[in-house]
């Protein structure tokens, strides 16, 4: 699944494309998505302009002046700039065709993504309860050590839970314990509160430098330009179990935590 990286790099890429520019139609060959498509939707954008592009978590907001599409590529989906004359494909359910001759297409096989609408004064339900953006200053020791205090959660489940933070997923949690030295499975109560700013810079670091080399690619993530993201080859423990770790040597241990896989070092995190 895309993860904050991913959807921040898509951002950054069709954002020049389709910034100040007119919707001319948008166009539903599939609206069974994971929640339907509204079937209004075209009215509501059509001859309007895209004011901002903008992410919230891993939900990617088109500002418009009457309201704000809200997109989220589920599982396997993607966003492509291409010209209008393209001839969509089996997996390709909704093109807004722009006043440049570009279009703005959703392809997503298993149909898992969205495609939303939230009218101005309003906050959609998917939105209202998400905690602060890792990159913001919100997100700090003193905040985070609020919400361990008196927790018996598993660390590694506390800051993927999109209610205290937003968008660390698995594969960046992962990445961030190791380079913390934190035991994936401790009592997030138990943690040090120098332990936990240590945490904090670490989930800053490997998001912002996923986000500089487009994220990571696993299986079908590719940006809105089409290319793969590269963070894969900066990994340390994510889809490494069994493999030397890279600070000590010792083989890395893979559980199942909370059913996402687990990968870290018995001997480096505590």
């Amino acid at each position: 699944m895309p993860e904050l990286p991913e959807v921040e790099t898509t951002r950054r890429g069709i954002a020049p494309h389709i910034e100040q520019r007119r919707v001319k139609a948008l166009r539903v060959r599939q609206p069974k998505l994971r929640w339907p498509v509204p079937a209004q939707l075209p009215q509501w954008i059509e001859g309007d302009c895209i004011q901002s592009v903008e992410r919230r978590a891993k939900y990617l907001l088109l500002r418009f002046s009457r309201g704000t599409l809200i997109l989220h590529l589920g599982m396997s989906g993607s966003l492509r700039i291409q010209p209008c004359n393209t001839e969509p494909g089996k997996h390709d359910h909704v093109d807004l065709e722009l006043d440049s001759g570009q279009l703005l297409r959703l392809t997503d096989p298993r149909r898992f993504g969205a495609v939303l609408w939230q009218e101005n004064g309003t906050v959609h339900p998917l939105l209202a309860s998400l905690g602060p953006e890792p990159l913001d200053e919100a997100f700090d020791a003193a905040y985070l050590q609020r919400c361990c205090k008196g927790r018996r959660t598993a660390i590694k489940a506390l800051i993927m839970n999109a209610e205290i933070v937003v968008g660390v997923g698995n594969i960046y949690a992962n990445e961030a314990l190791f380079r913390a030295g934190i035991d994936p499975r401790r009592a997030a109560g138990r943690i040090a509160a120098a332990r936990l700013e240590k945490l904090v810079a670490a989930i800053k670091s490997v998001l912002a430098a996923a986000i500089e080399q487009g994220g990571t690619t696993l299986k079908d993530f590719v940006g809105g330009d089409g290319k793969p993201g590269y963070f894969k080859q900066a990994l340390d423990v994510y889809g490494r179990g069994g493999e030397p770790c890279h600070q000590c040597g010792e083989p890395l241990s893979e559980i199942r935590l909370g059913q996402r896989s687990t990968v870290f070092c018995r001997q480096c995190q505590r």
